[in-house]
């Protein structure tokens, strides 16, 4: 028996966060198990971070591969939580896990986690950009069992952007080119984006008919995210800001802003 406790911003397919009938979520159990069983491999997202905006649902893909002489009957669940109290999980029983047979004692098992910014509680606060751990409980059809409580990790971040502007255009050849912009990353408080200060960014130029962006320069976003910085005009091309990302916040390339050199 599971009861529902109350929803957060973070669901796992539609689901609410729940709890077993002892109080203690699944996700924080020990981990555990009994016979032959394995977990061969978990797959987060394809393995990239899981990057989440303002505005838009964003679901990740969760694989469980595992293993057993009798052969994989279900995986039961799987949770992923980070910083308290944010928190998902999803439950074979209630359909939003399924599995497919590899061979007679293989299985992988795929749900999916969803992140929603515009829940009606919202994520708690900007901490959720942090490492997650995925747990999951497997049972094989001779009622074996295995439970990891981080069967592995995955990152959660916030979105960015960046804008740029290259003026003026057109510009004669060996004048002075300034190039203006702004990095900005979701805040999930007030779901709205926000400068991102003191960030390294990287001005870079496409010269026009590549199809390559050369590094220029590296400069810092200031206290509010602005960035400026001058160039001397050479050629036809495209100038663009790009951002590496941090661990909190995901990397993000202003699109080309055109000048002709006359």
């Amino acid at each position: 028996m599971r009861a529902t406790t109350r929803r957060l911003a973070l669901l796992g397919a539609g689901a609410a966060l729940l709890t077993t009938a002892l109080g203690a979520t699944a996700a924080r159990a020990d981990d555990g198990g009994s016979g032959d069983i394995t977990i061969d491999k978990v797959v987060v997202n394809g393995g990239k971070p899981v990057v989440v905006g303002t505005t838009k649902v964003v679901s990740a893909k969760v694989s469980v591969t595992a293993s057993d002489d009798s052969g994989i009957a279900e995986t039961t669940y799987i949770s992923a939580f980070g910083p308290n109290p944010n928190y998902a999980q999803i439950w074979y029983d209630d359909g939003a896990i399924t599995c497919v047979k590899a061979n007679a004692t293989t299985s992988t098992c795929t749900g999916t986690l969803t992140f929603d910014p515009q829940a009606a509680t919202g994520f708690v606060d900007n901490n959720a950009a942090a490492t997650w751990n995925l747990s999951t409980l497997v049972t094989a059809n001779d009622l074996d069992y295995i439970h990891r409580d981080a069967a592995t990790t995955f990152r959660v971040q916030r979105a960015s952007s960046v804008t740029v502007n290259a003026a003026p255009e057109p510009v004669r050849k060996g004048r002075t080119i300034t190039v203006t912009g702004k990095l900005a990353r979701a805040n999930w408080d007030d779901n709205k984006y926000h400068g991102y200060a003191n960030q390294p960014v990287k001005l870079q130029f496409r010269k026009k008919g590549g199809t390559t962006y050369t590094t220029l320069k590296t400069i810092s976003s200031n206290t509010t995210g602005d960035l400026k910085t001058t160039v001397t005009a050479t050629a036809d091309g495209y100038y663009r800001y790009s951002f590496a990302g941090t661990p909190t916040t995901a990397a993000s390339d202003a699109a080309g802003d055109f000048v002709h050199v006359r």
